[in-house]
């Protein structure tokens, strides 16, 4: 999807060493050469290949080879995962990943959490009767991140007063990602390392934890389930899950896709017993590989029956790959390939359709149904219609312009009583689909340039009035340090911008610039992450670590928060904030949650989940 999700450039030999010296764990590269399963290489063989270049020199930056074996492989893997050597890493196949993590680590089995971070009473509540709940990635079926004034609990002087309550730090992460659920107290989180933590919002005292087998990105949701109550979520590897939201415990577990590079972003969307997956997959950066022969993945909505994982039904959004002729090269090229979901759908009771939205073909040929809002018959998965907004974008392949759509659509309906679908794209435009005309488009709106780094990354927010667009816009530039090494880094003065359009025509109500980031080092402009809006605020993150409440009627701002700093935290660990992206803050009963760190493509690393309220 967008630029922190793929990797298009190969990161220098010399500049991965130094970042391993950052936390002192390792990573390796090796790239797959067919779209078939091959056998895996040990995990020695991967590490002579790949990791000695580095591991095996004496260089105080680097960790050794002997230090590496006395890390326990579970945490390996992790930081291969999601943590600091992720941009190398994310060449590996899954089964090398294991391999090479089970060579060089241990078998110790890591303990993290500190007896004094859990709660003293560790009983947990759910209250789903309660309007206090944001459950999913927005407070409401719709989508449209919006939270009325009686569930926020917060108005504008109080929002002008908020302060920090208390931070919460993920473990050995630079990445913090993963939206919290909320029931009238009670938070679930996941975290780039694959721990799952249910705590008390008055706190941030840990009541359980669960290790899932990856790095858990999308947002929690939880469910009644007989007495009590499905916590699901999905991971980056392709998992997905229910707990026992009470007690942690593991009901079952699915591998969604079977393909090497899939990955689970986007919250489902539950209804009637039956949980609808979104699935998305990095196989763009795998493929960037000189051997690796591109592609194979296609984007999914999976059915899941709640009560005990079993799949319903699976809707493809492109037909089954198959051989397109061969590269200059000789190497077969196959498709088409594919149009990921990365984010929640989106039900209408109305026309009993689920909508979805896709990202770009990653080989030709080029489908009707990338960079596309879909919909889709909840009975069986059969696509309905496709309303297409960028053509032929089949990237990285044939270079297209990769502005697929990482936003969830929102159901909107205007003041004047009109039914629209709206989306919000990495063009940079904004859209309004008329759901009874198979998705025709009503307006268009330009609210930034837009690009394979740009425009809408991951939500748009909508109050009945007005449709909230923030851009990311981001850009990179390239600076030389004292030693005369190069690297690009984030522009600190390209990005950002927030714009408020009316949804009846989208016309402009307003525009408001992006912060200035100063001389801060690695700070951008960009606003990448996801909105919220309540009754005259909205809501948004930069990658430069500010959170900012603007006013609905003018785009003000009203406060504003840096986050970018170190933390005290609850549970005692080292924390720090950094780049705000993904998901944006949940606002609800008087409290305001967001995470900050995001070290992809040199955004700021962190690994804090922060939280607050107003001043007494």
């Amino acid at each position: 999807m967008y630029s922190c999700d793929k990797l298009t450039a190969m990161i220098p030999l010399r500049t991965a060493c130094l970042m391993m010296g950052w936390i002192g764990v390792f990573a390796a590269i090796v790239i797959l050469p067919t779209p078939a399963a091959l056998a895996a290489a040990s995990g020695e063989e991967v590490y002579a290949k790949r990791c000695a270049t580095c591991h095996d020199q004496s260089n105080p930056r680097i960790p050794s080879r002997e230090s590496l074996k006395k890390i326990p492989a579970t945490r390996i893997l992790k930081v291969l995962d999601f943590g600091v050597m992720m941009q190398v890493a994310y060449q590996l196949s899954r089964q090398d990943r294991e391999a090479v993590a089970k060579f060089l680590g241990t078998e110790a089995v890591e303990t993290t959490v500190a007896p004094e971070a859990f709660c003293n009473d560790r009983t947990v509540s759910i209250n789903d009767k309660s309007k206090f709940v944001w459950n999913g990635w927005s407070p409401n079926p719709d989508n449209a991140r919006f939270v009325p004034a009686d569930v926020a609990g917060l108005n504008i002087d109080q929002v002008r007063k908020l302060k920090l309550k208390w931070a919460f730090g993920y473990e050995g992460d630079v990445n913090a990602f993963a939206q919290p659920a909320f029931f009238d107290g009670q938070v679930f989180v996941g975290s780039a390392r694959g721990t799952v933590q249910a705590l008390r919002a008055d706190s941030g005292c840990i009541q359980w934890t669960f290790e899932a087998r990856g790095p858990v990105r999308s947002a929690m949701i939880a469910v009644p389930n007989g007495s009590r109550h499905a916590l699901l979520f999905g991971d980056q590897i392709g998992w997905y899950y229910a707990l026992e939201a009470e007690t942690g415990k593991l009901l079952w577990s699915k591998r969604i896709d079977d393909h090497d590079t899939a990955r689970l972003t986007g919250a489902a969307m539950v209804r009637n017993g039956i949980a609808y997956v979104p699935v998305a997959s990095w196989e763009e950066t795998r493929s960037s590989g000189a051997d690796y022969v591109c592609c194979t993945f296609r984007g999914s909505l999976a059915a899941l029956r709640i009560r005990d994982g079993e799949q319903i039904w699976k809707s493809y959004m492109v037909a089954a790959p198959t051989e397109q002729g061969k590269t200059a090269s000789g190497k077969a090229k196959w498709g088409p390939s594919g149009a990921s979901i990365w984010s929640t759908p989106t039900y209408d009771e109305k026309r009993n359709l689920i909508y979805v939205t896709t990202g770009d073909n990653f080989s030709s040929p080029a489908t009707l149904t990338s960079d596309a809002l879909v919909a889709i018959d909840p009975a069986n998965g059969k696509i309905v219609w496709a309303s297409q907004t960028t053509a032929n974008d089949v990237s990285p392949s044939e270079r297209g312009p990769d502005v697929d759509f990482g936003a969830a659509p929102i159901l909107a309906m205007t003041p004047e009583g009109r039914d629209l679908v709206l989306g919000g794209q990495k063009s940079g435009m904004v859209f309004a689909f008329d759901p009874d005309k198979r998705g025709e488009i009503v307006w268009q709106t330009r609210v930034g340039r837009g690009g394979a780094q740009g425009g809408v990354q991951w939500g748009l927010s909508f109050d009945g009035r007005n449709v909230y667009a923030a851009v990311s816009d981001g850009a990179r530039k390239r600076v030389t340090n004292e030693n005369g090494t190069s690297s690009r880094i984030l522009d600190p003065a390209i990005g950002g911008g927030l714009t408020a359009l009316k949804v009846s025509d989208g016309s402009k109500v307003w525009f408001a610039p992006p912060p200035d980031c100063g001389t801060r080092p690695g700070c951008s402009p960009a606003q990448s992450a996801a909105l919220t809006s309540l009754p005259g605020i909205v809501f948004s993150g930069t990658l430069g670590g500010l959170l900012r409440a603007h006013s609905t009627e003018d785009g003000k701002v009203l406060w504003e928060y840096d986050t970018a700093h170190d933390f005290q935290t609850v549970n005692g660990v080292k924390a720090k904030g950094g780049a705000i992206d993904g998901p944006g803050a949940v606002v609800i009963k008087g409290m305001v949650f967001v995470n900050s760190g995001y070290s992809r493509f040199g955004g700021l690393p962190g690994n804090v989940l922060l939280a607050f309220a107003p001043e007494q």
